[in-house]
């Protein structure tokens, strides 16, 4: 309960609540060297307490129902896009040119699962899309040279550092400086009215409008959590920058999509602006604000809106504006020394950073409008990956020892019919006392949906 209390207490919760979550510890769930299980199961705690909390201010409940984190639910969520099939095809999580590599004086790791990122790679290296013509150009250059020359070129390449070379790198320092989950209250908005809810299931954001700003993958787990909870939810991309499929479908579930060019239908965004409870961001910091997109200019626009966001690097430090993924942010933080051998560096057992990030990140927002409701005010939150990571690395400890064992994710495993093909697919980890089971619709194709709320 630790780490659950920590995250608790990073959201701003009151601790008497903390006696309502129970929890099933199982051997062998997210097993690595670092606690990646106790950082799952803190951050999905977090979450549930936070939905249980709302989910009784609205149903006018005496109490707030209890919360049961198993952990089995947690690591089969946690690996939701290993466990997504579509009509039975397995999706592919990472690109070829996404992986570690050797270079003159250590390893780098490449992102490259967008075309986009992949082109610039390429561009940045002057090497044809060939493994062999990226492995023997980065084997001739230094770590830090690639890094620098990939970024410098738009792509994505980080070189792998220990945790005591990362601890005093700039953005490091900065980073661990800020709190886990940052909290700003931006204006003296009203008190938010919450409408009564009834259950079963008690659905706490039912009748919110969340506009969903973000792409992989911390964001989309978060804004796929508030759909579970009963939120319309509705996910906007550029049509400029398809999403990957497999990825989408893994992470729309409970979702509307649509797509929208921020600079030719500004009208319709203010329309929808106008209509949101709720913005989740997860663009790098500062990108969306030539948009009128920075939670200051959205909150005067919308007084009594939660502004979400979410980001690898964080919004400070020297790598504040660039871009970054789970696999990336291991790298610079020593994750993948600590989890790898003499031999080559190594990985959380699951893509935690991401996942634990956007459940906390939805818990943000459930929380903030828990507080709305008796303070009011506009609300910003913000998480970071980084910052996450550093809770692994330094904060969080290892756990007790399990009540049960983890014989694999096939209990929390089920399927159902969409318009993509028949899912199999992993169920929310999420859960309390009377709360949803699993979500209310399957995910739809990406861009299908009008760009309007239900």
């Amino acid at each position: 309960m630790t780490g659950i209390k920590f995250a608790w207490s990073a959201l701003g919760g009151d601790a008497a609540l903390l006696p309502q979550v129970s929890t099933v510890v199982r051997e062998g769930a997210l097993q690595g060297r670092l606690p990646a299980r106790e950082l799952a199961r803190a951050c999905v705690g977090a979450c549930a307490l936070a939905g249980a909390e709302l989910g009784a201010r609205r149903g006018g409940l005496v109490g707030v129902p209890g919360v049961r984190v198993d952990d089995g639910a947690v690591a089969a969520a946690f690996h939701s896009e290993r466990h997504l099939l579509v009509d039975g095809r397995a999706p592919v999580t990472f690109a070829p040119l996404s992986r570690f590599w050797r270079t003159a004086d250590g390893w780098v790791r490449t992102h490259a699962n967008y075309p986009h990122h992949r082109a610039r790679l390429l561009d940045a290296l002057g090497v044809p899309d060939d493994v062999a013509a990226v492995e023997a150009a980065l084997a001739e250059r230094s770590s830090l040279e690639v890094e620098e020359a990939v970024y410098a070129a738009g792509g994505l390449a980080v070189a792998l550092r220990t945790p005591k070379e990362w601890a005093v790198h700039e953005q490091a320092v900065a980073v661990a400086a800020r709190p886990l989950v940052e909290r700003e209250r931006l204006d003296s908005a009203r008190a938010r009215v919450l409408t009564p809810v009834d259950g079963p299931p008690l659905l706490p954001a039912a009748g919110l409008r969340v506009l969903d700003l973000t792409r992989v993958l911390a964001g989309p787990v978060a804004t796929r959590t508030l759909a579970l909870l009963g939120a319309d939810v509705l996910r906007v991309d550029t049509p400029h920058l398809p999403e990957l499929p497999d990825q989408h479908a893994d992470t729309g579930f409970g979702k509307r999509s649509t797509t929208l060019d921020l600079a030719a239908d500004r009208r319709t965004f203010e329309e929808l602006l106008a209509a949101a409870d709720v913005v989740v961001t997860g663009y790098r910091p500062g990108a969306l604000d030539r948009f009128g997109l920075s939670p200051q200019a959205l909150a005067e626009r919308r007084p009594g809106l939660v502004v979400a966001q979410v980001s690898a690097w964080g919004a400070y430090g020297p790598w504040r504006e660039r871009r970054g993924f789970d696999s990336l942010v291991q790298v610079a933080s020593g994750i993948a020394v600590l989890e790898g051998s003499e031999e080559q560096p190594g990985a959380l057992p699951a893509q935690a950073l991401d996942h634990g990030t956007g459940y906390l990140l939805a818990a943000a927002v459930l929380r903030a409008l828990t507080e709305q409701s008796y303070e009011g005010g506009s609300r910003f939150v913000r998480l970071a990956l980084a910052r996450t990571a550093e809770w692994l690395v330094n904060g969080i400890g290892a756990g007790a020892a399990g009540d049960d064992s983890y014989d694999g994710p096939g209990p929390w495993l089920t399927g159902t019919d969409s318009s993509l093909g028949r899912l199999r697919y992993a169920l929310p980890p999420v859960s309390f006392a009377g709360g949803p089971v699993d979500w209310a619709r399957p995910p739809v194709p990406w861009g299908s949906d009008p760009a309007r709320w239900v």
